[in-house]
């Protein structure tokens, strides 16, 4: 679950929508990841992931960074757009996977974005539409869902449909969007005391599974540095100014600015090749091989060395030291 920061919307009209699922898909399908649910609304969106290789944190973070350096560009703002880190849960699939996804579906229509379940099968910034026959999010997992209900795909959609329709009546789910970071016992009545915590949907051996896996939700991952910080921070290690790295310089100061900063943001930040294109003046191959330049720069541990030790400007706010 994303947040607008101050709960302000992080979708102004369907550009903005379609630069979100664009990137989420194009994500997906590079980092192997399933989408079994999406809904996008005015200030906050539901996804539902399944990683198959990579963390779900740099898939995240690449999502977020990327859009919301897009978003700022274009509506002419500025500072986070996200309400802190994303918030997630670990759901026991086997338990509450159709649960999900019928909740996430169901939010455009508790939020009178749209009438009736009806209008929600044509709703297209949500997963439903999908499911129902209609093209789907690339990435998003149909088939898998609807086996769920019937190996027959139009049995399927019809039970599917009549699942989602029971939903309504259930209204807000506060259980299934989890809460804070409790982490105890609750007595559940007929097995006596089992293990609980608010940020797993499952049963206390899957909470214990987990835990014993690995301590998943020690700390919050700091933010990733906006790319005026990365830009400022470059302009300082290499002794010149910022305002002169998008005129093209061949100048080797300039030249090495340009490619640690295409390097770190992309390899290290996330951040989409186009995004450094518009911001720096350079074509899709000059970003290229900017990149390829920024990873001999140095060697890349003396470059990052280098990069940890250099002040930021003063005029740069604490909040936004770049941690690597």
């Amino acid at each position: 679950m994303v947040r607008g920061i101050e709960r302000r919307e992080i979708f102004l009209d369907d550009r903005d929508r379609s630069d979100f699922v664009e990137r989420l898909s194009t994500l997906l399908l590079k980092t192997r990841t399933d989408c079994l649910a999406w809904c996008l609304l005015s200030n906050h969106a539901h996804l539902l992931l399944r990683p198959t290789r990579g963390a779900l944190s740099e898939i995240m973070q690449r999502l977020l960074t990327g859009y919301a350096v897009i978003f700022n560009l274009r509506h002419h703002r500025s500072g986070h757009l996200f309400q802190n880190r994303f918030k997630s849960i670990i759901c026991e699939e086997e338990s509450y996977l159709l649960e999900l996804v019928r909740y996430i579906h169901l939010n455009p229509l508790r939020a009178g974005l749209i009438p009736s379940l009806d209008k929600l099968e044509t709703f297209q910034w949500s997963g439903h539409a999908g499911l129902m026959g209609g093209p789907p999010l690339p990435g998003q997992v149909c088939d898998e869902v609807l086996l769920h209900f019937d190996e027959d795909r139009n049995k399927a959609r019809e039970k599917y449909c009549t699942f989602v329709f029971d939903g309504i009546a259930l209204g807000k789910r506060d259980e299934l969007v989890g809460g804070g970071l409790k982490r105890h016992l609750k007595y559940s009545g007929t097995n006596g005391y089992e293990a609980y915590d608010e940020r797993v949907l499952g049963s206390g051996e899957f909470v214990e599974h987990i835990w014993s896996e690995a301590d998943l939700f020690n700390a919050e991952a700091a933010p990733p540095p906006t790319l005026d910080v990365i830009i400022e921070r470059a302009a300082a290690l290499f002794g010149i100014e910022a305002a002169t790295l998008p005129h093209g310089s061949k100048q080797k100061p300039d030249s090495d600015a340009r490619a640690a900063i295409c390097y770190i943001a992309i390899r290290k930040c996330g951040y989409r090749g186009i995004d450094l294109s518009r911001i720096l003046g350079l074509s899709k191959a000059g970003v290229v091989a900017a990149v390829r330049r920024g990873e001999k720069l140095n060697t890349v541990s003396s470059l990052m060395e280098m990069w940890s030790k250099t002040p930021l400007p003063r005029s740069t706010s604490d909040d936004d030291e770049l941690k690597f």
